[in-house]
């Protein structure tokens, strides 16, 4: 039987990428789209990479029927207001903005400057990322979104957080660099060709939103995210500095990082001798919903360095939120994700 879905704010990159993914899902049959700016026009005319794929046009919010499962893909701040006309309209939601991420309010309002309009609401979300909440998504009626530098930040440690191989209250710094998508499809002045072509500019030295979510998640009380905007449209690499507990040597990496990526069918290890890539590359992963993730450990000193690469529409946002879908319906966790990126690309 096909499942009946809708995406609320299907104009930008992230609902375009999810839009891409359900069209081709097997057991998905979508049903509307809406954005207000392009009321009217076909989805393909925003997204043109649809065209011949879909002939549903965008429309008004106000006119969503009842479905199935319904996605919000809407920008940050706009979900929490009309939270309960959502969940009037279907009884399983999978959003992807920052709205319903966090589960402490105060952790909330300190980190996005302002107290949540749904207060009551993000703890009945389980918060998306599979790799650390596949069993409760299983019974789940409401999951979160992620956020991109922090599904990459999340992934490039759990292998060493889950193993217990670092000390989860000494300084953990993460470097990561991004493409120009994670500015949205309106963007910015920064974001524009000329200013964002051939740079490497560090927008936020620390600070960065998605900082709660890599503390909330893993637990880690001296955590530092660095933003990075390097001259790539997909893609987000997170490069992560710890130190290992006294005694652990690379063999236990190993083990750990075999572990996670056994337990997880989009988490590949990528740590070569030979060949041009060695280490996680986002080039590799575009695309995709794969997280490529590797390591480094200097036995002498302790110090380890995780890295992770990551399309940053995709497992950090839509392919992710589809691959929540499948575990929220009980179906094959990779039905409709089975791009495997291109190369060369």
């Amino acid at each position: 039987m096909m499942v009946s879905v809708s995406i609320i704010g299907g104009s930008g990159y992230g609902g375009g990428e999810l839009l891409r993914l359900l069209l081709g899902h097997p057991q998905v049959e979508v049903r509307q789209v809406t954005s207000r700016s392009h009321l009217g026009e076909y989805v393909y005319q925003v997204h043109p990479n649809l065209r011949k794929r879909t002939q549903l046009k965008f429309i008004d919010p106000e006119q969503v029927e009842p479905v199935d499962v319904l996605f919000l893909a809407l920008p940050h701040g706009q979900a929490q207001l009309k939270i309960d006309q959502y969940a009037a309209l279907a009884p399983k939601i999978i959003d992807l903005s920052a709205d319903f991420r966090l589960k402490d309010m105060a952790l909330y309002e300190k980190w996005y400057g302002q107290p949540h309009a749904a207060p009551g609401w993000p703890a009945k979300f389980v918060y998306g990322l599979p790799e650390l909440h596949r069993a409760e998504m299983a019974a789940a009626n409401y999951i979160s979104g992620v956020g991109c530098n922090a599904t990459a930040s999340n992934l490039a440690l759990l292998p060493l957080v889950k193993a217990g191989l670092i000390d989860l209250d000494a300084p953990v710094i993460i470097e990561i660099k991004v493409g120009s998508s994670e500015s949205g499809a309106e963007g910015n002045a920064g974001s524009n060709h000329a200013e964002r072509a051939n740079v490497i500019r560090t927008f936020s030295a620390y600070g960065h939103r998605h900082t709660a979510e890599v503390i909330q998640e893993l637990g880690l009380s001296d955590v530092s995210l660095t933003m990075t905007a390097v001259d790539l449209v997909r893609g987000a690499m997170a490069t992560a500095h710890a130190r290992v507990k006294p005694g652990v040597a690379n063999k236990d990496l190993w083990k750990a990082y075999r572990a996670v990526a056994n337990e997880n069918p989009f988490v590949r290890v990528v740590k070569e001798q030979r060949g041009i890539y060695r280490v996680p590359e986002p080039k590799i992963v575009a695309g995709s919903n794969y997280a490529d993730i590797g390591f480094e450990l200097d036995e002498s000193n302790g110090h380890v360095i995780s890295m992770c690469a990551i399309d940053n529409l995709m497992k950090g946002a839509a392919g992710t939120a589809v691959q929540c879908l499948n575990l929220m319906l009980g179906w094959d966790e990779s039905a409709g994700l089975d791009f495997a990126g291109l190369h060369p690309s």
